[in-house]
């Protein structure tokens, strides 16, 4: 097993890697709109909290050598499904031809107050 760490996204807040890779797979935590540089959270509407969480997942992805093209799973976390439309919008231009299987979840709360946190499953460099 292997630890994936990358400086182009947040360090968790808790006790838990980025990522993890076994066996080719890669297990992305759960990632919020922190913004690596400075620590906080991106304020804002859906459209700009989405892009910085994806930007982290990608620097995350990349650190395990691995990229969209490569993710097999997606779980999203709304705080409200109204916002589903909006993320999707961004979610399509990061992923491009990608399509992963999906799961999207409105749920109570999200760490921080975020109004997203997505955590993915991809195919890695062993």
């Amino acid at each position: 097993m292997r630890t994936i760490e990358s400086s182009g996204a947040p360090a968790p807040v808790g006790p838990y890697a980025q990522a993890v890779v076994h066996a080719g797979v890669a297990y992305l935590a759960g990632q919020v709109p922190l913004d690596p540089s400075t620590g906080e959270l991106v304020d804002g509407p859906i459209e700009a909290q989405a892009e910085r969480v994806l930007l982290n997942l990608e620097a995350v992805l990349g650190a395990a050598g691995s990229g969209w093209e490569r993710v097999l799973k997606v779980n999203v976390y709304l705080a409200d499904l109204a916002d589903f439309a909006a993320f999707n919008a961004v979610y399509a231009r990061f992923l491009g031809d990608a399509r992963p299987a999906r799961s999207t979840y409105q749920v109570a709360a999200l760490p921080l107050g975020a109004r997203i946190e997505i955590d993915a499953i991809a195919a890695a460099d062993s």
